[in-house]
């Protein structure tokens, strides 16, 4: 338990709870590990105090029902995200899909819950919450995602885990989980498989342009 003190003076009550070595899983290279800690017992107005105080510096957040997450993404976790949304893109650029990327847009849903994605996008028109997010699982552990995104009430949201990319589709019953994509069916998810294994992005853009040229 940890007390922290905001600037209207109100106290903050949390329990930290750091990432172990020993909870990584066998086989990863704890050094590219992306950095997480979990707090407990946070308010939403001390979030929101905190969110003040940061600005727009980093650690990336997620809050969900007093737990908030501060992880530092690794550079591998980057790279992954930096080509999948590459994918994404000129997927959306060969179809003429109207798009807009927003990035790691914090979305909020007071008091429940907020979070930043890796990466999300609005499709054919702008809202106020986007329409499909991308999340890159790199290191294991921290608040379920998927619930978070499920009380934001965010369409759809691909998870990429284990180099490969699960689909999440929202419903009256909660996410489905699904081989294909309801807002782009035609997805090819083993184009992210690809794009991974070359050496750089400037590869992958090449490789792009050559698979997914865009129609004149």
């Amino acid at each position: 338990m940890a007390l922290g003190v905001l600037d209207d003076g109100a106290t903050m009550a949390v329990m930290i709870q750091r990432k172990k070595i020993d909870s990584v899983p066998r086989g990863e290279h704890v050094p590219t590990a992306d950095h997480r800690i979990v707090m407990y017992g946070v308010s939403w107005d001390a979030f929101e105090a905190f969110l003040a105080l940061r600005g727009d510096a980093r650690p990336r957040v997620t809050y969900s029902r007093g737990a908030l997450e501060l992880m530092s993404p690794s550079s591998d976790h980057e790279i992954i995200k930096k080509r999948f949304a590459a994918c994404i893109e000129a997927y959306f650029n060969q179809l003429g899909i109207t798009y807009e990327g927003v990035g790691e847009w914090l979305i909020k849903r007071a008091p429940d819950a907020s979070l930043e994605p890796d990466e999300c996008y609005m499709l054919h028109t702008k809202k106020d919450r986007p329409d499909l997010a991308i999340e890159v699982v790199w290191t294991s552990g921290g608040i379920d995602k998927l619930k978070v995104y499920q009380t934001l009430c965010i369409p759809e949201v691909w998870f990429w885990i284990d180099d490969k990319v699960t689909v999440h589709v929202l419903t009256d019953a909660g996410y489905e989980t699904r081989t294909k994509s309801a807002l782009v069916p035609d997805f090819d998810f083993s184009l992210v498989g690809e794009m991974l294994a070359l050496p750089n992005l400037s590869d992958v853009h090449r490789a792009l342009r050559e698979r997914l040229p865009i129609a004149k």
